[in-house]
């Protein structure tokens, strides 16, 4: 009897082992599936971050911030960032009550505003205006004195028209 037990134990002990064995294969292969298809991800996403790097810099090579030349017109002023003053020096215009006076239009749901700006140079300017509704585009001139006086002149301007 006892040598019964003994092999009954033995063969309990070697199924207990081809179980643990064959558990432990498969999630080995399931684990390496797993790095495998993460390791493709992480490939893609650097793809994608290079991808839209490369659009990040060709959408700012039109901005006074990476503009040597335009900002070598700012030398003298010591402005720490002379695009920045730019723009809140164009956004103080909107404080005035009623429409931006830059804005040939007048509002028709509320006031016109500028919204976004878009410092291209050391001369010209893109900006948004909205009055909720209705919106457009500016083309502005600048001119920032040496006393930090900002000068701005419109060029152009679009109101675009509204679709049902």
């Amino acid at each position: 009897m006892k040598k019964n037990i003994f092999l009954y134990l033995f063969v309990f002990a070697a199924l207990l082992a081809l179980f643990q064995y064959v558990t432990g294969n498969n999630m080995q292969k399931a684990l390496t599936s797993d790095v495998k298809q993460l390791e493709e991800e992480v490939v893609e996403l650097k793809d994608s971050l290079q991808t839209m790097h490369l659009k990040v810099l060709d959408i700012q090579y039109f901005t006074l911030d990476n503009n040597d030349d335009a900002l070598a017109y700012y030398d003298h002023l010591n402005l720490e960032n002379p695009s920045l003053y730019i723009q809140d020096k164009l956004l103080e215009t909107n404080e005035q009550k009623g429409d931006n006076p830059l804005i040939p239009y007048e509002g028709m749901e509320s006031d016109f505003k500028i919204n976004k700006i878009k410092v291209l140079n050391h001369k010209w300017i893109l900006a948004d205006f909205s009055d909720g509704k209705y919106w457009g585009d500016l083309i502005i001139k600048y001119e920032l004195k040496d006393d930090l006086s900002v000068d701005f002149t419109l060029v152009d301007h679009l109101l675009y028209t509204r679709s049902n």
